[in-house]
C-alpha cells in the first residue's frame, strides 16, 4: 500500500509504502513551536520506504536527545513533512496530518509528556514517557 501526503500548498509531497512502524506523539516545547500547536502527531518508517518529490529546504538543529535531527519543508508554504536523525539512521519520520489521516493507526506512544500541557487528556492505554522513547536494545 501506498500513501501520498503534501504540503499546504501541494508543492512538495512525501510518499510511504506500507505500514508505519510506530505513530506516534510529542510534547517537546521544539515540536510545539515547529508546529503551532500542543503536539506533533508523526510515524515512523524504514527510510527505504519513503520518498519525497518536489522541492524542498531543510532545517537542522539538535534534538532534546542530544542527536542531530533534520526537517524537510516546502520552501513554499513551510509545511514540513519528512525529518530524519543521527538516533537512528536507518528511520525517518512523516508528518500524519499530511495525509488521510484515518489511514493510520491510532498513536501508541507519547513522548516528551513533561513538557505537554495540563489540559490535554491522553488515552491510558498508550505509552507515556516523560522524555524521548528509550532506546531499544
Amino acid at each position: 500500500m501506498e500513501q501520498t501526503g503534501h504540503c499546504h500548498c501541494g508543492s512538495l509531497r512525501v510518499i510511504a509504502t506500507g505500514e508505519p512502524d510506530r505513530v506516534y506523539l510529542c510534547h517537546c516545547k521544539a515540536c510545539q513551536r515547529r508546529t503551532g500547536t500542543a503536539f506533533h502527531f508523526g510515524a515512523t518508517y524504514p527510510k527505504e520506504r519513503v520518498r519525497l518529490d518536489g522541492e524542498r529546504k531543510i532545517y537542522e538543529r539538535d534534538a532534546d536527545s542530544g542527536y542531530r535531527i533534520r526537517f524537510y519543508f516546502c520552501p513554499s508554504c513551510g509545511t514540513t513533512l519528512y525529518w530524519e536523525g543521527d538516533r537512528n539512521p536507518a528511520v525517518c519520520g512523516v508528518a500524519v496530518g499530511a495525509f488521510d489521516t484515518s489511514a493510520f493507526p491510532p498513536p501508541s506512544d507519547s513522548i516528551w509528556e513533561e513538557a505537554m500541557h495540563p489540559w490535554l487528556g491522553l488515552p491510558p492505554r498508550m505509552e507515556h514517557h516523560q522524555q524521548g522513547r528509550p532506546p531499544t536494545t
